[in-house]
């Protein structure tokens, strides 16, 4: 009987004590532990366009002072007592630029110019004749990012240009007329630096400047008999401005 007693004593504090530890586990768990932790959200971002365009007004100031003529038996007339003069022009212009990386890009400008020659020095006052010029430029860019909206660049490449339209003036000059013309196509060199001011996200201004070294071979003829032949130092300075836009 004494036994029994104890049996039921065990078995009922084992069962307070169960009964205990469940409701203080319960209790901790319903306590105040404050919010679950939110997930962070990470903000959209759109993907960068790496296409970006400009539109500008392009001046082309050719340096001619290096030209050299050469006419076959009158030396009087040729180098270094004459050369040849080139004018400027203003033109619109497109380039397309593509951004490999936010620092670096390759630039593509697209123009055509028309430029009148004519002698200097001995020949001056002769009327050589006109020429229209293609130069693509292609240049590879490093662009600064550390200054906020404003966004400097230098770039270096190569340039292409295609003379076409080619016309020899044929007006007389004591004697002298040039009667044919023609310029030959030419490689050269090219240097650049500018920047865009990015109004926002897309529209910016812009300011260019580049040097080019263009030095092509012409020949010419003078009374239609009279050879004369040289290289023509163009070297323009192509300076430009406008607005941009970043896709």
């Amino acid at each position: 009987m004494e036994n029994s007693m104890r049996a039921r004593t065990v078995l009922a504090a084992t069962s307070v004590l169960a009964i205990a530890t469940s409701l203080a586990g319960n209790s901790v768990q319903g306590a105040d532990l404050g919010p679950e932790p939110a997930y962070y959200k990470a903000p959209h971002i759109e993907p960068s366009n790496p296409w970006m365009i400009r539109l500008r007004v392009l001046g082309v100031l050719p340096d001619s002072g290096g030209s050299s003529v050469n006419v076959s038996g009158s030396p009087s007339l040729s180098s270094p007592s004459s050369g040849l003069s080139i004018s400027d022009q203003a033109i619109p212009e497109l380039d397309i630029t593509y951004f490999f990386t936010k620092n670096l890009a390759t630039e593509l400008i697209l123009g055509v110019t028309s430029h009148h020659i004519s002698g200097n020095g001995a020949l001056t006052g002769l009327d050589i004749g006109k020429a229209w010029l293609l130069p693509p430029t292609l240049t590879l860019q490093y662009h600064f990012t550390n200054f906020g909206p404003l966004k400097p660049y230098i770039g270096a490449g190569i340039n292409y240009t295609v003379f076409f339209n080619q016309s020899a003036a044929n007006t007389s000059l004591a004697g002298l007329a040039v009667t044919d013309l023609h310029i030959r196509n030419q490689f050269g060199a090219a240097i650049q630096f500018g920047f865009d001011y990015m109004l926002d996200r897309h529209w910016g201004l812009n300011l260019d400047v580049k040097k080019l070294w263009l030095r092509p071979e012409y020949s010419a003829t003078v009374n239609n008999a009279v050879a004369v032949t040289g290289r023509a130092s163009i070297d323009p300075w192509l300076v430009s401005g406008g607005v941009a836009y970043k896709f």
